[in-house]
């Protein structure tokens, strides 16, 4: 049995995890700040650590102390289009944050890093993406994502701690932070409805994605801290049946039983259409697991009535006002 450490593990994709790799029979071990995450996440057996991957000596003390042979690396601010405006916390936290786990994973003899990084290393590019479409991200926090890819491909050239990293896209599920109103479009959706308030989209809904339920691909991030197959590999990870977002707002108000009420605020910077192919992880793993949209809606949406809407804390970092959509104005 060896003890792991899955940072961001009171998040969202972070707790799912952090359970399998109980499954698994590990221990784990999990840090996180709680900025976006709920101490109620944290699965039942794991060691919690309130803490930021921020502080360096934090991380030295636990590195110490547990000798972690795999780190589970979800701690991330995701929040891509917000990332326009809070460029100096998107790359400490997200890329320097990052910079500081891979140091103690060298210091320590870490033997891989699983890490989730974000289709947004893509842009703007053709679909559906491959593992071999050039990253050309056009966000701040693609931008942050690709970086520390980078660092992670160099370090295991140059210190021989191996990795994998996954490119997830538009993950949703049970225990989503649905009250955060900068990202994760169905969680959003669904707060708003048990609000009573009008679904909002920016610009005309015709933005394409493809919607990823976190139990379809928690078990395989879980197996890839140790699997011979994923070492040193990139996979995109998600379902490969993409939507509008308008057809996604009329399914999360069937699966609440209501009628779409939709206000559209005005458009915002974002890459139009973007999903991915997901043939490479099949090669590893066979078929994989694809939950309808309706049927996870249904399970998420029936979750989310079980706690009730949740009122986000605004952003109160803003570091750019120019060009900052207007719902996302604290003042």
């Amino acid at each position: 049995m060896a003890t792991m450490l899955v940072t961001g593990g009171a998040g969202f994709i972070g707790s799912h995890v952090a359970r399998e790799i109980l499954e698994l029979g590990h221990e784990v071990v999990v840090i996180d700040d709680l900025s976006g995450g709920f101490r109620d996440n944290v699965p039942a057996g794991a060691i919690f650590v309130e803490g930021s991957i921020l502080d360096r000596n934090l991380l030295e003390t636990m590195f110490e102390r547990w000798q972690f042979p795999v780190i589970y690396h979800f701690a991330a601010y995701a929040a891509e289009g917000l990332s326009h405006f809070i460029k100096n916390f998107n790359y400490r936290n997200n890329l320097i944050g990052s910079v500081n786990l891979i140091n103690c994973a060298v210091n320590h003899n870490v033997s891989r890093i699983v890490f989730t990084s974000s289709i947004a290393v893509y842009g703007p590019a053709q679909v559906p993406m491959t593992e071999d479409t050039a990253p050309l991200p056009e966000d701040s926090y693609g931008i942050a994502k690709r970086a520390v890819e980078l660092e992670l491909q160099i370090t295991q050239r140059q210190f021989g701690v191996d990795y994998t990293i996954f490119r997830p896209h538009n993950v949703y599920g049970e225990m989503q932070n649905i009250g955060d109103k900068y990202r994760n479009v169905i969680g959003i959706f669904m707060n708003q409805l048990m609000q009573n308030s009008p679904m909002t989209i920016f610009g005309d809904g015709n933005q394409k994605r493809a919607f990823t339920y976190i139990r379809d691909i928690a078990p395989m991030m879980a197996r890839a801290g140790s699997e011979k197959a994923f070492r040193n590999e990139i996979f995109n990870i998600g379902s490969d049946d993409p939507i509008t977002v308008n057809q996604l707002a009329a399914q999360v108000a069937t699966a609440f039983q209501r009628e779409p009420r939709i206000a559209h605020l005005p458009e915002r910077n974002e890459v139009k259409i973007a999903y991915c192919d997901h043939e490479k992880l099949r090669r590893v793993v066979g078929a994989l697991p694809s939950t309808p949209l309706a049927e996870g809606l249904a399970r998420m949406a029936a979750w989310a009535v079980s706690v009730g809407p949740r009122q986000g804390l605004p952003f109160d970092n803003i570091e750019i006002e120019r060009g900052l959509p207007p719902s996302w104005r604290t003042g």
